[in-house]
């Protein structure tokens, strides 16, 4: 079936001149088959086809159909920040220069945001999507003709899986004629989420590139059609990726730890730099040099992280700054590097196809299960990223065997493996609490039949019936009754000041009153910053760090010391008190950041990464954000100020009387040290100083002086 044929048929032929104009001139199968069921009418679908088959694809043809030939507007839904980056930037290219808006939210979960109603077409995460909704967003209802659920499969995740879930169910009911498409990969029960969404099913195998599967062992390849592969001796993962490189192809290997990735990716740089060209190692160069000064004060594994790109290879994880991971993904699509080390974190939707990938690791640690499987969903993942359109006729996808009895097992559980059911993880407290909270502070539910009612058209009852949510669902309701959140009148439920201030914040119900107790203690004085950092990673919405072996002892004598500034009491159970020291553990590592402590001592100390740090710094000022805003509703004005400057501090890790500097664009806590060191202190002391002179100051260099001066001259320092 030809594009021009199908975007001629649905009024938007200009969508072919751009897609043409990208060497897509004809649909892939499936793509021909989801036309023929009906998507381009406006029909629902699940869409459940290999990596780069082509379902993308689907959903900008529906989404532009409704954009540019019915004057609707789209919702693109994924799971990860990362993602909506990717996606936004790609639609905004391709179709920007055809009038359509593209915009993208991604955090502000206090706010209906009236702002994203001007785009055609947003890239949201689930999060953003659920909070829009218990602000009642109108434009959800009104104006949203299309809704895309990318990576559906995730609706299987105990964390993520239940805001998909409730949000999907909350769309459907809002507006009802809205069209969903949902894609996904491996989706093994996709006819139940079929019937679910009331949607066209299209299941296939095909793909662009074809994918043999296999399993390494002794220097050979053998795959599930019984063909052989020799490769050589050797160790595995360099006996791999020789192969690989030698016929031009990349190499993607999935690896179980940050440090295996780290280890591999250095290992393999040796073997791969002597393969380089003069101009590969010139570019990777400059790429090394962007990862390296990521920081500001490059770390260790920044040093390391460039020493392993000038070389051709990389290490890709979750304590990578984002700047960071986003330069190895750009220099592996661009075919500089070579290889790249992964933890499984890069499986979960981004566009990041090699000839082969090989999945040395199959087994993970779990603090409560010990070493258990990775499940067959996950690996498939994996694997489905071999093979790169338009570059190779094959990909292959390799597990590795430790033992010649592994050969067999491995082959069975994973290459001919079914991945599990999809199976909704709704049906819990923490799950409910705070989405059934939503549903009553938002005006969507006045009694528990209200709330069982929309229960009812959830996944959860599709697979179980809404009769085994009542009792959890009264439960809930039970719970934010006796806290104070819902009010019961008869049978009409309400929610109080307290229940509608915690479902506006978008934290767990249970944070709420955590939050609460602790400011509630603070009777006389300021709260000092560790007893406030404290006080949010005690919520269950702050992730903890880890208690290595040793750190008792000295995080007993830090309570012991310090124990007058917490405002929650210090239990005295030794189980309790353990995770007590946990909360104080990640509260040390906030603080020590608010304090301008060099990264690699955070690192070294804590032992977490630049992307960990991020990423528990965006949860803290979240909610210190929250908290202020708790404290104004409970009139604990002793907390406001102390609150506010310490979420600015925690935002940009810097000491108090940095934050004027920080509110310039490009100036970190690095550059703001430096300034403050050279003597520029306020902004009025950089309007009067010369560019020549700002640029003298350590780290600031002359474009970055030129742009302090436009700021500060033209008034737009506050960012």
């Amino acid at each position: 079936m030809e594009l021009r044929e199908v975007c001629g048929k649905w009024g938007i032929p200009k969508v072919a001149e751009v897609l043409e104009g990208e060497g897509i001139t004809s649909l892939y199968p499936p793509q021909e088959e989801a036309v023929r069921k009906g998507v381009m009418e406006g029909r629902n679908l699940v869409l459940a086809v290999p990596t780069a088959g082509g379902k993308t694809l689907v959903a900008e043809l529906c989404m532009l159909r409704s954009i540019l030939a019915d004057g609707g507007k789209a919702l693109y839904i994924v799971p990860l920040r990362a993602l909506a980056s990717e996606k936004h930037e790609e639609f905004r290219r391709r179709y920007g220069p055809l009038g359509v808006k593209v915009g993208i939210s991604t955090g502000d979960f206090d706010t209906a945001d009236t702002r994203l109603a001007r785009y055609d077409l947003l890239v949201a995460t689930s999060e953003k999507v659920d909070s829009l909704l218990r602000h009642r967003a109108k434009w959800l209802a009104d104006v949203v003709s299309v809704v895309v659920l990318d990576e559906v499969h995730l609706i299987n995740d105990p964390g993520r899986g239940p805001t998909l879930e409730v949000l999907t169910a909350r769309l459907r009911q809002v507006n009802p004629g809205v069209q969903v498409l949902a894609l996904s990969a491996t989706v093994r029960n996709a006819e139940e989420l079929a019937e679910w969404l009331g949607a066209e099913l299209v299941r296939s195998d095909w793909r662009p590139v074809p994918l043999r599967k296999g399993v390494f062992w002794r220097g050979e390849i053998v795959f599930e059609d019984g063909g052989r592969r020799e490769v050589g001796e050797g160790e595995a993962l360099t006996a791999l990726t020789l192969d690989t490189l030698r016929e031009g192809g990349q190499v993607l290997i999935f690896v179980n730890t940050r440090k295996s990735a780290q280890t591999a990716a250095s290992s393999l740089s040796e073997k791969v730099a002597p393969l380089l060209g003069e101009g590969e190692r010139r570019e990777l160069g400059e790429v090394a040099r962007r990862v390296e000064e990521a920081l500001g004060e490059p770390t260790r594994t920044c040093r390391e992280l460039a020493r392993c790109v000038r070389a051709g290879t990389a290490f890709h994880h979750a304590g990578l700054h984002h700047d960071q991971r986003r330069a190895v993904e750009d220099a592996f699509r661009g075919n500089l590097l070579k290889v790249v080390c992964a933890t499984p974190t890069l499986a979960a939707g981004m566009n990041l196809p090699a000839r082969r990938v090989v999945v040395r690791d199959y087994r993970r640690y779990s603090e409560t299960f010990g070493s258990t499987l990775i499940p067959v969903l996950e690996v498939q993942q994996m694997m489905g990223r071999a093979g790169r359109p338009r570059y190779d006729r094959y990909g292959e996808a390799v597990l590795v065997a430790r033992s010649e009895g592994e050969v067999e097992v491995l082959m069975e559980e994973y290459v001919r493996g079914e991945p599990e059911r999809l199976v909704s993880k709704l049906g819990t407290e923490p799950a409910l609490r705070t989405h059934v909270l939503a549903c009553v502070a938002s005006g969507y539910a006045s009694t528990l039949g209200d709330v069982l009612g929309f229960m009812g058209g959830t996944f959860f009852s599709h697979q179980f019936e809404v009769r085994a949510a009542e009792g959890v669902v009264e439960r809930v309701l039970d719970f934010l009754e006796e806290e104070g959140m819902v009010r019961r009148e008869g049978e009409r439920l309400t929610a109080t000041p307290f229940g509608e201030l915690v479902s506006r914040l978008y934290i767990d119900p249970l944070s709420g009153v955590v939050l609460r107790r602790g400011l509630g203690g603070i009777s006389k004085g300021e709260p000092t910053p560790l007893g406030l950092l404290h006080l949010i990673c005690s919520t269950p919405d702050m992730e903890k760090l880890y208690l290595g072996r040793g750190e008792e002892a000295e995080l007993e004598a830090l309570v012991e010391e310090r124990w007058k500034e917490f405002l929650l009491p210090v239990p005295e159970d030794p189980e309790d008190f353990e995770f007590f020291l946990a909360e104080v553990k990640t509260a040390r590592m906030l603080e020590s950041w608010a304090e301008e402590v060099h990264e690699e001592r955070i690192h070294e100390e804590f032992g977490v990464g630049a992307g960990d740090i991020r990423r528990m710094v965006e949860t803290a000022v979240w909610l210190l954000h929250a908290a202020h805003e708790l404290s104004r509703l409970l009139k604990v004005r002793r907390a406001l100020t102390p609150l506010r400057k310490l979420g600015e501090r925690v935002r940009y890790g810097v000491r108090e009387e940095l934050l004027e500097l920080v509110q310039l664009s490009g100036v970190g806590r690095v550059r703001a040290r430096n300034l403050w060191r050279a003597g520029y202190r306020r902004l009025e002391d950089i309007r009067r100083a010369t560019a020549e002179q700002l640029a003298s100051v350590p780290t600031i260099g002359p474009e970055t002086a030129r742009s302090l001066k436009r700021q500060v001259e033209g008034g737009t320092a506050q960012r």
